[in-house]
């Protein structure tokens, strides 16, 4: 499905993703789907780096591929593209990126037709204000899917689009977690040290809660006296580890006025 698109024609230079539709002896023809199915002429000799018989070697009909912009001719709307000189980390990026914008865009226009919107008023009132504010849609819903309204009004989104927006991004957007490990070491020589060391790892426990605002969690397994592994989990590394930091000041803290000799280091996945 070709997404809709505020500008008419790419930049020269621009990677965007094309749908093969004929393939010729001297070259094939694509549908830019970023710019509303636009056709785009890609050159026998801009297809491949290596020796190839024939077209149908490297791309077939009603594949999709990235393509680099290499002409623009802006009076007669016509395109030129290179298969060649997209590289591999290029091409991986620009795919992840249509895949995620394909499925955030799919997961917006159900919600408009609930709302009885238009293709159109899906991409003026939400998509291209999300991908202003965020980069790409999907970005956005992840993150409605975690904060809630917040980050799609602060994209400048109306209200009436709020909560059928933050109900589909929790059914339908996945959040990848992200996981720090920390491996601590509590030893006390007290009558009452287990409860000593029980009380700083609670005392962990409710920095995260207090200081991870609901972004992060934690989980303590006991490794075996006098070691025990703290999983931080998230989906920012940097919430993680400012949650890190503050977790070892507050243990630190805690074990001193226990008086329990204390340690803690990153375990290496």
């Amino acid at each position: 499905m070709p997404l809709l698109s505020r500008r008419q024609l790419p930049n020269v230079g621009e990677v965007v993703i094309g749908t093969v539709k004929e393939i010729h002896d001297y070259g094939a023809y694509l549908e830019l789907d970023e710019f509303n199915g636009l056709r785009a002429f890609l050159p026998w000799v801009e297809v491949s780096n290596r020796s190839v018989k024939t077209i149908d070697d490297v791309i077939k009909v009603n594949e999709k591929v990235a393509v680099k912009v290499i002409r623009v001719d802006r009076a007669k709307g016509h395109v030129d593209v290179s298969l060649k000189k997209v590289t591999d980390d290029e091409r991986r990026r620009k795919m992840v990126w249509w895949k995620r914008t394909q499925k955030a865009v799919n997961i917006i226009l159900v919600i408009a037709k609930e709302l009885k919107k238009s293709e159109q008023q899906a991409y003026s009132e939400v998509i291209w204000k999300l991908e202003g504010k965020y980069g790409d849609a999907m970005a956005g819903l992840e993150m409605a899917a975690v904060e809630g309204e917040a980050p799609l009004a602060e994209a400048g989104v109306s209200q009436e689009w709020l909560k059928p927006l933050v109900d589909a991004a929790k059914k339908y957007v996945e959040i990848k977690k992200v996981k720090i490990s920390l491996v601590v070491t509590l030893k006390s020589l007290s009558s009452d040290g287990i409860e000593k060391i029980r009380g700083v790892l609670k005392a962990a426990e409710s920095a995260v809660s207090a200081k991870g605002n609901g972004k992060v969690t934690a989980k303590v397994y006991a490794i075996g006296s006098p070691r025990y592994r703290i999983d931080l989990v998230g989906v920012d590394y940097k919430d993680l580890e400012q949650v890190a930091s503050d977790l070892e000041e507050v243990m630190s803290r805690e074990a001193k006025k226990a008086d329990i000799e204390f340690s803690i280091e990153r375990q290496r996945e």
